[in-house]
């Protein structure tokens, strides 16, 4: 078939850049040699909010029911049920990409793509059978897979990557995580709250080293409340499968080793680029991404290429946002956008979710800022709903007030994060914050006293 557009993988940048050149009246295929919906919304992003709703439930249940009136002869739950609800969640999911395909009239083509030379894309599918495909115009989108330790590969029973923490047939009573960034902290949370015996070992001072630092030592407190063992400034130094499980050694700052024992170890130390197969040759980084200029074209013209496989940050938003910024450049007049301002979560409990920068890159950059914070202990909503961990932290710059940064640990903070980041994109000054009523009583709120604190004018602090 030749097409205009021809997509390699059908996840968050794939799916939705080839949605949008179908919206712009061209016709377009999209490859992909899984599912729909790629790593995030069938392994990745849908799937992990599943469970963990699972588990927030299962913990407040367990362990503060009383708080909320109820009682309970034998709280139990399915291990079995609560894998395949997030199974079912991303399948339902995958199917709902599947119907926007049809709806759009993007071809959905099955099968894994190689690339011998620009213009043409050659799929073999499950059965072994090859086609050809052809267009003027390629978006490469085929993202990223865990990366292992050295000399610890993966084995998927006693060491393992997101994939099959997800799918895990029998709960493990003792994990060790190896890396503290949003997917190793979510994890933890997770086989946590369903009681098993969790360590967190992480190189870097704090746990989620990107976000703000005092965002990660509150949730640093949140964890170490709830049971689960962190080991910051703590390197790995030696790693065995042994009958049972796995042995990791670890040492702290000062070189005082010890060794961990665990009957998984789930590897989240970072991801590495999914290239595309074929003898086409593609200019990359450094680190192994695709390298792409200002409008997102690699070193063969015609060729694009959007989302995790160009680097970081590695987040599905940020790969749709890029997909639809080439493919308008691609056929519009519209100049393609790098991203800048994007918002950062990590889903957990409390939840952390940030955008901008943090109060130590401020300071790094030599800006002068004000901050403003807000607790939820003193927010009405947050002690109706029975959740006053956490705060809402901004950084505002000076003189004029404008939003630089916003930090937000607790509840619902993922959904909060949004109007801080409209406010960023907008230029938004505290006082037009502050002059935009929140409804009371709200979460948001928190957003509206953060700002008034920063100037001395909060009434409820």
């Amino acid at each position: 078939m030749n097409y205009d557009l021809i997509v390699v993988g059908g996840g968050p940048a794939g799916y939705v850049g080839a949605i949008k050149a179908a919206q712009l009246g061209k016709k377009v295929a999209c490859v992909e040699k899984e599912r729909a919906g790629g790593t995030c919304l069938n392994w990745g992003c849908i799937p992990t909010k599943s469970l963990l709703r699972n588990a927030e439930l299962y913990h407040l249940m367990a362990h503060r029911a009383a708080e909320f009136g109820f009682q309970f002869d034998n709280l139990s739950y399915d291990w079995s049920k609560i894998i395949s609800r997030s199974r079912d969640v991303s399948d339902k999911n995958a199917a709902g990409i599947e119907f926007l395909f049809k709806k759009n009239k993007v071809d959905y083509i099955r099968g894994e793509a190689t690339l011998d030379r620009a213009g043409t894309v050659k799929v073999k599918g499950a059965d072994g059978k090859e086609e050809i495909h052809t267009a003027p115009k390629m978006l490469l989108a085929t993202g990223v897979v865990s990366r292992p330790m050295p000399g610890f590969p993966f084995n998927g029973t006693s060491v393992i990557s997101s994939r099959e923490a997800m799918v895990l047939e029998k709960q493990p009573k003792s994990l060790v995580v190896i890396g503290a960034g949003a997917i190793g902290i979510e994890f933890a949370y997770f086989y946590n709250a369903f009681g098993t015996k969790v360590t967190v070992v992480e190189m870097m001072p704090n746990i989620l080293p990107v976000e703000d630092t005092e965002v990660s030592q509150t949730l640093e407190k949140a964890f170490i409340k709830q049971g689960i063992r962190l080991l910051t400034s703590t390197k790995t130094t030696k790693t065995e499968v042994v009958p049972g499980g796995v042995k990791i050694t670890v040492a702290d700052a000062k070189g005082v080793e010890q060794v961990i024992e665990a009957e998984v170890c789930l590897v989240a130390i970072g991801v590495q680029p999914l290239l595309p197969g074929g003898t086409l040759k593609l200019d990359l980084t450094d680190r192994g991404y695709l390298k792409t200029n200002d409008r997102y074209e690699t070193n063969v013209p015609g060729i694009h290429a959007a989302g995790d496989i160009i680097g970081p940050p590695w987040l599905a938003h940020v790969a749709s946002y890029e997909a639809v910024q080439a493919v308008e450049g691609m056929f519009t007049a519209h100049k393609p956008k790098k991203v800048s301002i994007f918002p950062g979560c990590t889903y957990c409990h409390p939840q952390v979710a940030s955008v901008g920068l943090t109060e130590r890159a401020a300071k790094e950059k030599g800006l002068k800022f004000k901050v403003g914070k807000f607790p939820f202990m003193a927010s009405g909503k947050a002690r109706a709903v029975g959740e006053v961990e956490g705060f809402v932290k901004l950084i505002l710059g000076e003189p004029h007030g404008e939003v630089l940064g916003a930090h937000i640990i607790g509840p619902e903070a993922t959904e909060m994060i949004a109007e801080l980041g409209l406010a960023i994109t907008l230029e938004a000054t505290h006082e037009e914050i502050e002059a935009t009523i929140h409804a009371h009583p709200t979460l948001s709120e928190a957003v509206h006293e953060a700002v008034a604190q920063a100037y001395g004018v909060a009434i409820h602090i």
